[in-house]
């Protein structure tokens, strides 16, 4: 049985990940380019 805890706990997770991987993500490129830059850039073009 799926139960709605359930649901919200992988939820919970991805995002866990996902914000991990950014946090990665704008590391490395803060090491190139100034904060504000990096700021604008992760939130809005994120290329797959």
């Amino acid at each position: 049985m799926y139960t709605i805890e359930m649901a919200y706990a992988h939820m919970r997770s991805m995002q866990e990940q996902a914000h991990r991987s950014r946090v990665a993500k704008a590391a490395t490129a803060g090491r190139r380019q100034d904060a504000g830059e990096r700021r604008t850039t992760t939130s809005h073009t994120k290329k797959r």
